[in-house]
Formats: C-alpha cells, structure tokens, sequence
C-alpha cells in the first residue's frame, strides 16, 4: 500500500500534485496545470486544544482584571511608565516594520548576503569581547564559532541566489495580497493591547514566590503570542499557495483567498494552530523562567530539570515544526498530521538538506532584531527624557527598563508582522516541491529565476 497521505481523494505523490482548498467554488476545478482542487474540508481539528487556550484565556482575563483594580486601574500613576513607552515602542516598531517590508522588497540578495556577513561578524565579535574582558574560554569559543561561520559561508555562498529568489517570490505574493499585511497590523494590534494588560495586570503575581504561578503567567503570555503569529501564519500560508495555484483568485487587496484562509485559521484549524503554539509556549515559560530563578541558590535543582525538559521538548518540536503550519493553512490537517505528510513530502523528494537551508529565513531574524533594537533605542531616548517615570514602580533611573520594554516590544510586534513574509517563503518552498510546473505556468518570470538559483544552489538534487 502506498504510504503518501490521502487528502480528501486526492493523493500526495511526486506525479499527482493538489490545489489547495481555500478559494474552491465548485467541487473540482481545474487550473492552467491540470490539477485538481480538493474539496473544502470544514472538519474542526485538535478541538480540545481550542477550548484549553479559550478556557485558560479567561482565567487570565480574570486575574488582570482584577490586578488592575487592585491597583488603581489601567490609568493608574504607577503603570504610566510602561503605558507611555509600550505606546510609543510599539507604534515606532510598527513604522519600522512597514519600512522594512518595502526594503527588503528591494533589496533580497542583498540582505541574504548581510545576513550572513552578519552572523560571522557577531561570532568575531563575541571572541574580541571575550578577550577583552578576560574570558579566554569565550574568546577562544567565539573565534572557533567565527571560523564555522566562516566555513558554512564559502559552503552556502551559491545557494545565496536562490534564497534571494525565495524571497522575492515570497515578496511578490504579498505585495500581490497586500490585505495580509492588514491583517497582521490587526493582530499585532492585539498582541499589543495583550502586552499591555499582561504587563499592568499580571505584575503583582511575579513578585511573589509561586514558582507554578510565574511559570502559569508566562506560558499564558507566549501562549497568546504564539497563537497570533501563528494564526497570521496559517492565513498567509493558504493564501500563497492559492496564489501559487490559482492567481487570479489571489491577487488583489483582500481577496477571496485571504478571506477563507483568515476564516478556516479562525475556525476549523483554530484548534490546531493551539496546540502548536503551546508546544513553542512551553518551552518559551520555561527559558522565561530559569532566568527568573537563575541567580536564586534554592532553585538550581530546578534549573537542571528545566533545561532535561526543554531538551525533551525541543526534540519533539523538530518533528512538528513550522513546515506544520503550512500543511494546516494549504489543506486544514491536523498539528500532528500535517507536520508528518510534510516532512513525508520531502523525503519523498530527497529535499531533507534544502529545508534546512536558513538563508532567506535569516533575513527576517536579523531584520526583527534591528527593529527591537531599533525600538530599544527609542525606549532609552524616552528614558532619559523622563527619568523618573518607573519610579513607583522600584526604578531609581529608567533608561535600562525603557530601553528593555522597547526592545522586547519591538521584537514581539515586527515578529508578528514580519510572520506574513516568513510564511510566504515556507510556503512558496512547500509549493515549489509539490507543484513546479503550475508555478512555470503561472508565474513564468519568478519560476524561471528559480529554477536558474536550484541548479546553482543545488546541482544534484532533482526539481521534480
């Protein structure tokens, strides 16, 4: 029997390949390569995850709720602090994201290439660091570091042209579907109205010493985090690949695609997106709070059962990873169930070494992190100016907590954004291994430069 997945009567296999679902009007319709659009499927995954993250969701409403009246609510003189610069940082992260989208539409193998520099660069740097402050063990790790870099550089070096490719194909489709970025300033405008009650409801019950407390609020905060992104991940990934397939139903400012997508996300994979973002939640609380209980004497026996845990929890995520999502958005399967056809897909293919391949997804990491510096500088400039604004709050100076409000803002917030072109590149990979033709027949421009970089980038390793 074969054992390539079945979806709603149409088989996953290297010679059938599948429209996905979101724009369908009819039962089947046919496109320019001749393949088959599956029907909708309307069936609710991974339910109890949606009701788990619903129940908890109003656990945590409550406590806020009532953290804020007992503080004198969200206007309060104590909270005005970090309402000021979370307003400021966040707005400044969103300015800064919308300029990075237009950049990076210009300038992809450039910034492939920087990003790169920049990872070697960093390792250098944390070497020249270690000396200089006496560490020989960081100095001579950071330079061993540097020379991998180094390495892995003149090794990827010819596969930069095809990750410049990657991202502009992933550019095109949202700049084809722009309505997504919309749709990402409205999630991020939750994760910020989200931020800002966690931070000014939430801030009495990190002061104690309930380990399980801390570590419950955590997990509630990346949790929410997680479903956003996620959930503008499942939207955009269905929306691509509908783009891929059938253009003419994805290229205007909210299309039908979107629509669907944004609604199945919402719906029937809601569920799904849950118990992935808990998996990535979990591990977040975790890191949040062994730095919590790092420079305390009576918790280092936790600390080595976290990072056992973590170690646990990483490994099975590297089986349910973010080729997953891409699966739920094109074809609404399971957590579990996309992320094994998935990586069945590529397998199948022998394409295990081209996923692994970062150099487009760098970009994005290098460019969220220049935005959250970016908006740190901006909460450090608010610091200085109002020096006294964290006062009530234990802070004689506030520039180091300004500065670290932004940084974290502006991470969190142009990580959502930036989610739609991280995405669209996952998605225009999975595409390009099920379907090349129905790109060459849609989009002949874009996939003639791609299959220009493959065989550059990779030579002995089929297209098809």
């Amino acid at each position: 029997m074969s054992n390539v997945p079945i979806i709603q009567g149409v088989s996953v296999s290297d010679h059938t390949s599948h429209v996905p679902y979101h724009a369908a009007s009819s039962e089947y319709a046919a496109t320019e390569s001749t393949h088959l659009r599956p029907t909708p499927n309307h069936q609710f995954q991974d339910v109890m995850w949606a009701v788990a993250f619903y129940v908890h969701l109003l656990i945590v409403v409550g406590m806020i709720f009532a953290g804020l009246q007992s503080s004198g609510g969200i206007t309060s003189g104590a909270h005005g602090g970090i309402i000021f610069t979370v307003s400021v940082t966040g707005v400044a992260s969103v300015g800064f994201s919308i300029a990075a989208l237009s950049f990076m539409m210009k300038n992809a193998e450039s910034l492939v290439q920087t990003a790169l520099y920049f990872s070697v660069a960093s390792s250098l740097a944390v070497g020249i660091v270690g000396f200089m402050a006496g560490s020989i063990l960081m100095g001579v790790l950071g330079l061993v570091s540097f020379a991998i870099g180094i390495c892995y550089a003149r090794m990827v070096w010819s596969r930069i042209p095809f990750a410049a490719v990657n991202l502009k194909t992933a550019l095109s489709a949202v700049q084809q579907n722009l309505g997504l970025t919309g749709i990402s300033f409205v999630f991020t405008g939750l994760a910020f109205v989200w931020t800002l009650l966690w931070f000014l409801g939430l801030g009495n019950y990190l002061e104690g010493e309930n380990l399980a407390m801390i570590f419950f609020l955590f997990l509630s905060y990346y949790w929410v985090h997680q479903v956003l992104q996620n959930t503008m991940h499942v939207t955009t990934a269905g929306t691509v690949a509908t783009w891929w397939f059938v253009p003419d139903e994805a290229t205007s400012w909210f299309s039908q695609a979107q629509r669907d997508s944004l609604y199945r996300a919402l719906t029937s994979s809601f569920g799904s997106i849950c118990f992935g973002s808990f998996l990535v939640a979990i591990v977040q609380a975790l890191r949040a709070l062994e730095q919590y209980t790092r420079d305390e004497r009576d918790y280092q026996f936790l600390t080595c059962i976290i990072q056992c845990i973590l170690a646990c929890i990483e490994s099975f995520i590297e089986y349910v990873n973010r080729w997953a999502y891409v699966y739920i958005g094109m074809y609404g399967f399971s957590y579990l169930e996309a992320g094994k056809n998935v990586v069945e897909l590529f397998q199948n293919k022998g394409w295990t070494v081209v996923i692994t391949d970062d150099l487009a997804a760098n970009v994005l990491s290098l460019i969220a992190l220049s935005i959250g510096l970016a908006s740190g500088i901006v909460g450090l400039v608010l610091g200085y100016m109002s020096p006294n604004m964290f006062v009530s709050l234990g802070y004689e100076e506030a520039h180091g907590p300004a500065f670290f409000v932004g940084l974290l803002v502006g991470f969190l917030f142009s990580s959502v954004i930036l989610s739609v072109v991280g995405s669209a590149i996952n998605t225009v990979i999975v595409c390009y291994a099920e379907d090349p033709a129905a790109f060459q027949a849609n989009h002949p421009q874009l996939a003639t430069a791609m299959q220009e970089a493959w065989i550059q980038a990779w030579p002995g390793i089929s297209m098809v």
